[in-house]
C-alpha cells in the first residue's frame, strides 16, 4: 500500500502569516503551511513558538517584536477566519472616540457564532451578521481585519454605545474624511429608530462645529 505524501513544511510561508498577524499564527494556518502540530509541539518544546495561554491553537513566533494591540489580535484570530474586528473595538482601532473596550468585540457570520463563542471565551464579544460583511466593508489595520470607520459606527450605535461616545467618534471620521454624512445615513437606514436619531444628532452637532 502507497503510503499519502507529507506535505513539506513551509516555513518562510507561516512566517508570512505570522508577520502579517503581529507574530500570531494559528495551528490551521500553521497545517496550511505544511506544519503539523507534531512539528509545531516540537518547535515549542525548542522555544520558538510559544502557545498563546487560554487561546487553544494560537501561537506567536517567541522572537518577533511585540506589537500594538496584540490582545485584539489574540481575540480576533481566536475567533475564527470569518471574524472581523467590530463595534467599540473597530472604533478604537481607527482612534475615533475615546471608547475603551472592556472586550475584543467581533463579528461573525449567524453560522458561525458557536464556533467563535468556543474559540476564544474570555474576553471575546461576539456579534452576528445574518449576511457576511462584504469586501467594502472590511479594512485591514494593525494587520487585522476590522470593519470599516461608518460600518463601526453604525454598529456602535445600534449596539447601545453611549451617545457622546458615537457623536465623537462621528465628529473625528467627519473632520478627517474617513467618512462622509451621505454615507453613514444610507448605512444607518435599515437601523432602528433609536440609532437613526443618534446618527442625525452626531452630524448636526458635526457639522455645527
Amino acid at each position: 500500500m502507497r503510503h499519502a505524501r507529507m506535505k513539506r513544511p513551509d516555513y518562510d510561508r507561516l512566517f508570512e502569516f505570522a508577520s502579517q498577524q503581529g507574530g500570531y499564527f494559528t495551528a490551521a494556518q500553521a497545517h496550511a503551511a505544511g506544519v503539523s502540530g507534531y512539528l509545531l509541539r516540537y518547535h515549542v518544546r525548542r522555544k520558538r513558538y510559544q502557545r498563546v495561554p487560554a487561546r487553544r491553537g494560537l501561537y506567536r513566533l517567541r522572537l518577533y517584536p511585540s506589537v500594538p494591540n496584540e490582545h485584539v489580535i489574540e481575540a480576533w484570530l481566536a475567533a475564527g477566519p470569518e471574524a472581523v474586528v467590530s463595534h467599540d473595538s473597530a472604533l478604537a482601532l481607527h482612534e475615533l472616540s475615546d471608547v475603551l473596550p472592556t472586550k475584543v468585540h467581533v463579528t461573525v457570520p449567524r453560522g458561525h457564532r458557536g464556533l467563535a463563542t468556543r474559540a476564544g471565551k474570555k474576553g471575546i464579544q461576539v456579534h452576528t451578521a445574518t449576511t457576511p460583511l462584504g469586501a467594502k466593508e472590511i479594512v485591514i489595520r494593525q494587520g487585522i481585519k476590522v470593519t470599516t470607520p461608518v460600518r463601526a459606527i453604525v454598529d456602535a450605535a445600534q449596539a447601545g454605545a453611549a451617545p457622546e461616545q458615537v457623536t465623537m467618534a462621528i465628529r473625528q471620521a467627519l473632520q478627517r474624511g474617513v467618512i462622509t454624512a451621505r454615507t453613514l445615513r444610507a448605512l444607518a437606514v435599515r437601523s432602528s429608530r433609536r440609532t437613526r436619531a443618534l446618527i442625525e444628532q452626531g452630524i448636526r452637532t458635526a457639522t455645527a462645529a
